[in-house]
């Protein structure tokens, strides 16, 4: 039996090369590959020993060559293909251990040429890993380094059979299907989307069910983001606590989306993916607490997303921090996400609850895109990332905003930027007093913040994500009634004029941002 090994990821190449040294097979390599078995002390063949022909091309060709493919694509079960390799001397190749230039990783790298993308554009990996999928039933193949030790265990027992010959002729095939969906669609030359669009996916973990119990579900990973260490929860890593549900990811990426919008110091609650609690605060355990008064009823049993390292001090205040509406029920959460933990943090969380969900989640990319999916097809935007010093403010009304009510306005819009449609926030003093979400009507969106932040909308600020259609005896008078001192939204409605007079009329300031910030 001949094994031909030529990775990029040299991960526990030199224990799967042992493994199957000990087991009587020979061992044919290339490149970097050969020289890392040799000075592991392995009998190890070259490649060009095999093909008779040296590599070339600075090592664009190696393993392009009959006496390689024919040797990994001949039927063992048809004579003709038999005798064709023994009439040109070709000896058969039984398992092909290879993985791929790292593509992504390059192309994502800031300042990196076209040259040296191109360079990292595989020919011979994807060559071989195709040859020997598609034999599958005479060829091992394999590409992913956490498969070697049960590959080796099983042709140890004798157990290398057709269902795990093509459980990983399939995963070599999704590798090349990712691997090349990235390269077309750094090509795309482009700068409008491409005519197909290939995601590349993969598996994480099955979940118990989906948004409901009798929902099967899954999380899947995208694996061009991964590779380039991006993609927020989706590579978070998870500390403590029970495995995540689905509702659980939804959940805890609108919480770090959302916590992530904020520059300063910050704490967001989430609950059903809108935030209903957050806040600003140099010190992040008053933040917490700004945040959870919000609104207490909804912050039980929702996630805390926190955009600075959890330390023991703020830990402690999570584990022990009391409703403030009775003082003596402790707060209880789903997930805690935040960037990092310090050791005495992690230990104080862990204490809290068993079941505590605890993430660490890596900073969010710029520059992403949005894929929804609806009946039969997918719907893609680029990701909405605007903020408040990206956009022009205009001031419509008579009276322009205090510096002190530009700092909660441009607070109040980016948590309206994280709220469901038709969404209000109220907000002062860089915390969010109330919220209005999912409304069918912006009327009732506005009362159900104001409803929220009682008395304290007084001097408040307010933030909506789209145009008021109405004015007086409707949202904008009703939010000037309430004490609302000034209100940024984006205008562009047939009634701006008179949102601006009802202003003007109880001395509220207005800003027009020209940016809508829908949420469906």
């Amino acid at each position: 039996m001949r094994a031909l090994l030529t990775v990029y990821d040299k991960r526990g190449i030199e224990a799967f090369a042992r493994g199957l040294a000990e087991l009587g097979w020979e061992l044919v390599s290339t490149g970097g590959t050969f020289e890392a078995l040799r000075a592991a002390g392995l009998r190890v063949q070259k490649v060009e020993d095999v093909t008779g022909f040296p590599e070339m091309l600075d090592g664009r060709v190696k393993t392009l060559h009959p006496r390689i493919h024919a040797g990994i694509l001949a039927r063992r079960d048809r004579v003709a293909h038999l005798e064709a390799l023994d009439r040109h001397g070709i000896a058969t190749i039984d398992l092909v251990a290879c993985n791929l230039y790292p593509f992504v990783a390059t192309v994502s790298r800031p300042g990196v040429t076209f040259d040296e993308a191109i360079e990292q554009i595989d020919i011979g990996g994807p060559t071989l890993l195709r040859a020997a999928a598609k034999n599958h039933r005479d060829v091992i193949v394999v590409c992913d380094p956490d498969d070697y030790e049960p590959l080796l265990e099983a042709l140890r027992e004798g157990r290398a059979d057709d269902a795990l010959r093509r459980r990983l002729a399939w995963k070599a095939f999704a590798h090349v299907s990712a691997y090349d969906s990235a390269v077309a669609e750094w090509l795309w030359p482009d700068e409008g989307f491409p005519p197909s669009l290939t995601l590349p996916l993969e598996l994480v973990q099955p979940l118990r069910y989906g948004e409901n119990p009798h929902q099967r579900a899954a999380f899947y990973r995208d694996r061009s983001l991964a590779a380039a260490g991006r993609g927020g929860i989706a590579l978070a890593v998870q500390h403590h606590g029970k495995e995540m549900s689905y509702n659980n990811f939804l959940d805890a990426d609108a919480a770090w989306n959302a916590v992530n919008e904020f520059p300063e110091p910050s704490c967001v609650i989430v609950k059903h993916t809108n935030p209903c609690g957050a806040a600003s605060r140099g010190d992040l355990v008053e933040a917490y607490r700004l945040a959870v008064a919000a609104d207490p009823v909804s912050a039980f049993g929702g996630i805390v997303a926190f955009n600075r390292p959890v330390d023991e001090r703020l830990a402690r205040e999570i584990r022990e921090f009391r409703s403030p509406l009775d003082g003596q029920t402790r707060m209880f959460y789903e997930i805690v996400v935040a960037p990092g933990y310090t050791p005495e943090g992690l230990a104080v969380l862990k204490g809290k609850s068993r079941d505590l969900r605890i993430l660490e989640a890596p900073p969010l990319a710029r520059g992403t895109r949005s894929l929804r999916q609806v009946g039969g097809g997918w719907l893609l935007q680029d990701a909405d990332e605007l903020g408040p010093d990206d956009v022009t403010w205009t001031v419509v009304t008579k009276r322009a905003p205090t510096d002190e009510e530009r700092r909660d306005l441009a607070f109040a819009w980016r948590c309206v930027k994280h709220v469901k449609s038709n969404a209000i926030t109220v907000a002062k003093d860089a915390r969010l007093l109330g919220m209005g979400s999912g409304q069918p009507n912006r009327l009732k969106s506005v009362e159900l913040a104001l409803e929220k932040a009682g008395e304290a909308a007084k001097g408040a600020v307010l933030a909506s994500d789209a145009f008021f259609p109405f004015a007086w005896n409707d949202a904008v008078e009703r939010a000037c009634r309430a004490g609302i001192t000034a209100i940024i939204q984006p205008g562009g409605s047939l009634r701006d004029q008179d949102a601006i007079d009802c202003c003007d009329q109880y001395g509220v300031a207005m800003v027009f941002t020209g940016v809508r910030h829908f949420r469906h």
